[in-house]
């Protein structure tokens, strides 16, 4: 049985008292208010990790997730951070390929095929980001390079390991722009990712595995997007910086 995600991207924003304040109203609200079984995942800078995890202490509702991390284990890499340092301090997702990464810093598909497996082997579950840009999407070409994606980084892997990676599909024309796709788009594409881990698997392993929706999800709109029957959650951004927003989204499984 797949699991509900909600999972808050903080990207680079909050200090670190800006971000324990942060937490400490999540943490408070979801445990007085949240009635469904639906895992909370706070995803603040690596700079933040220590704390946060302190923070969230043995809460059974909230976890911790880290942006990124490197493919190695150790050695002469100024300013990143491996997967069992992320494990030290508590980690217990984190987030891969999002679209930013590959943007802004050329992550590549092979590069993320390696990412995943050492995160896998560190015993850390990776939420791993596919998605097209606006001019993909009006080209009709969305469904190929979201497939090329997944089957790039993913099915190297082997049963066993697929079923503990979580997908988050983030169409990037509608990251921060206030654009979201339609509750019928989401499904469309979360549909597509998981028959083509069926076909590459089958289709028991690929009910199994979570796919969440990225990309400007609000309070108002996440109930009709979890309703989908491919929909698991969601990977969260700017909504996540509030804690009245991101409580409710989580509440849109209630």
């Amino acid at each position: 049985m797949r699991k509900n995600i909600v999972a808050g991207n903080w990207k680079m924003n909050c200090t670190l008292p800006e971000g324990k304040k942060l937490t400490s109203e999540v943490i408070h609200m979801v445990e007085d208010e949240v009635k469904n079984d639906a895992h909370v995942v706070l995803i603040p800078p690596f700079t933040h990790l220590s704390s946060i995890h302190s923070l969230i202490g043995s809460s059974n509702k909230v976890l911790l997730g880290a942006q990124n991390c490197h493919q190695s284990k150790s050695g002469a890499f100024t300013g990143e951070i491996s997967a069992d340092m992320l494990a030290s301090v508590g980690v217990t997702h984190v987030i891969l390929g999002h679209s930013e990464r590959r943007e802004y810093f050329g992550e590549s598909d092979e590069l993320l095929a390696q990412k995943v497996k050492f995160v896998l082997d560190n015993d850390l579950t990776p939420i791993f980001c596919c998605g097209e840009k606006l001019e993909v999407r009006e080209s009709g070409a969305h469904e190929k390079l979201v497939g090329d994606q997944v089957a790039k980084a993913l099915f190297n892997l082997s049963p066993d390991e697929i079923k503990k990676v979580v997908i988050a599909y983030e169409p990037v024309w509608a990251i921060g722009t206030g654009v979201t796709a339609s509750a019928g788009q989401a499904q469309e594409m979360h549909a597509f990712i998981r028959n083509q881990i069926a076909f590459k698997y089958d289709q028991s392993l690929a009910e199994e595995i979570s796919i969440l929706y990225g990309g400007s999800v609000k309070p108002d709109n996440a109930k009709e997007i979890f309703s989908q029957p491919d929909v698991d959650g969601g990977l969260i951004g700017g909504a996540s910086l509030k804690s009245r927003d991101f409580t409710n989204i989580v509440k849109a499984f209630d």
